[in-house]
Order: C-alpha cells, then sequence, then structure tokens
C-alpha cells in the first residue's frame, strides 16, 4: 500500500469510526496535490461501501480566512449521502468526534456545470437555493491541522442540513442570516460574506471539481461555505439557522 493510500485509510477508519488520530503531516511536507489525491482515496473508500455522492462543500471562502492561511484559491471537499442529516431531525453525537456548526447557503443543480463558467452560466445551471448548516469535524486530535491535513481529511466536512428550496431568481447575494443554539443567537452575518458573493463560490465549485476529473453534475448539492465563524455543538443542543427571505434549517444533536 502507498503512503497515499495509507494515510487515505487512516482518515477513512477515523470518520467512520468517529475517533480522533494524530496529525499525519506535521511538519507541512505533503504538497496540496498529495492531500487531495489522499482525500479523493478516502472517498473512494467510502463509496465502495455503498455510499453515494451527492455534491462538494467549499472551505475557506471567507476573504479573511484565506489570508490567515496564507491561500490563494478556496478549498473544497466531497458530499456523500450519508453525511445528510434531514432538517429538524436528529443527528447522533457518536457520529462525531469533535463537531462545529456554520451557516451556509446551498445551491442545488438542474444540469452539469463544467470547467470555467461566468457567474450568470453558473446560475443558469442552479435549480434552487436554501438556506443550509454544515457540520465541521476535524478528525485530528485538538482541531489542529496544517492546510494540506485538512483538505485530506475532506476538508472537515462530516454532516449538512438543508432548509426548504427557493427559486434562484430571488436575490441572495446580500442576505441577512443568523445562527442559534437553542434559540439563543450565537451568529450574525450575510450571504455577502462568502466571497462577496455565493454565486463566486459555486463557479469556483465548477472548476475545481472539473480539474479533478469530476464535473458538478444535476442533482448534486454546492455547500457555498460557511458565511459565519463556526460554534461547537455539544450533545443535547438543536442548532438552527435563519436566512433572509428563504427560511430556516435546523437539526438536534443527540446524545
Amino acid at each position: 500500500m502507498n503512503r497515499v493510500e495509507e494515510l487515505a485509510e487512516q482518515l477513512d477508519a477515523a470518520a467512520r469510526d468517529a475517533h480522533e488520530v494524530a496529525q499525519i503531516d506535521p511538519e507541512g511536507h505533503l504538497s496540496l496535490q498529495d492531500a487531495y489525491a489522499i482525500q479523493r482515496a478516502s472517498i473512494e473508500r467510502r463509496l465502495s461501501r455503498g455510499a453515494r455522492r451527492v455534491g462538494v462543500k467549499m472551505g475557506f471562502t471567507s476573504r479573511a480566512k484565506m489570508v490567515q492561511m496564507g491561500l490563494s484559491d478556496v478549498i473544497w471537499g466531497r458530499l456523500t449521502d450519508d453525511m445528510l442529516i434531514e432538517e429538524g431531525m436528529a443527528a447522533s453525537f457518536a457520529r462525531f468526534v469533535h463537531p462545529r456548526a456554520e451557516p451556509e447557503i446551498a445551491f442545488l443543480l438542474k444540469k452539469q456545470l463544467p470547467g470555467h463558467v461566468t457567474a450568470a452560466e453558473a446560475l443558469a445551471s442552479v435549480e434552487a437555493v436554501a438556506p443550509a448548516l454544515e457540520v465541521i469535524d476535524s478528525r485530528y486530535r485538538d482541531f489542529k491541522f496544517t492546510l494540506p491535513e485538512v483538505i485530506a481529511d475532506n476538508a472537515s466536512s462530516s454532516g449538512i442540513v438543508v432548509g426548504p428550496w427557493t427559486d434562484p431568481r430571488e436575490d441572495f447575494s446580500n442576505l441577512g442570516l443568523t445562527m442559534s443554539i437553542d434559540g439563543r443567537v450565537v451568529q450574525v452575518g450575510s450571504t455577502a460574506a462568502i466571497l462577496g458573493h455565493p454565486l463566486r463560490s459555486l463557479v469556483a465549485a465548477a472548476r475545481l471539481s472539473e480539474a479533478a476529473g469530476e464535473p458538478l453534475q444535476a442533482g448534486w448539492v454546492v455547500m457555498a461555505g460557511g458565511a459565519t465563524p463556526a460554534e461547537w455543538v455539544k450533545p443535547g443542543q438543536y442548532v438552527s439557522i435563519e436566512m433572509e427571505r428563504l427560511g430556516g434549517a435546523g437539526f438536534h444533536m443527540e446524545h
């Protein structure tokens, strides 16, 4: 087994069994190309067990976060159907290591979206938009990782909750939103925090997915990236998002 497969197996097992692992590359020797190869191999293991690919998640979509991480581009991860948490329902805390939640906007695609597209072309491929929550859960001990390590770990993506779908012709460029835990507002933000306009995140998703040989498909969901910082989630809590004009979504974190 080569090094990529070895690390993919380690991270896949950590995600499957919800246990933490030591950093795989604390000295930062892994290239981003290696990191994405590990991510792909890890997700392929999941697919071989019967999971189905359902989309893409975007990460580091805040300009401030990009600068902080020394990045010139966003990162992305792969979504599978075993990550879906039904809106309003419960997720078991046992599924996660140390989960956090962040509010996002989600796109549902009605047709394949290849490579380099304009924002208008990207919008034309969107069936609907929705308020959403992503549960991020780094498998690394103490939530500490380098950039290649987080990419290898599927960009920390672990669960998604999607609210009601709405006509994408509704202007969603700068919608106010709040994220609450047990009814108490913990984050306030706007969809404009996602690269200045969430469509830019979809354009980036199309470009990066095509480059990886996995162009965005009809029926896939694209999670546009966090609109605010993430919040820790504890057993017994109810996490929700309310988004101007688009409505809300939430889930219970079971003990």
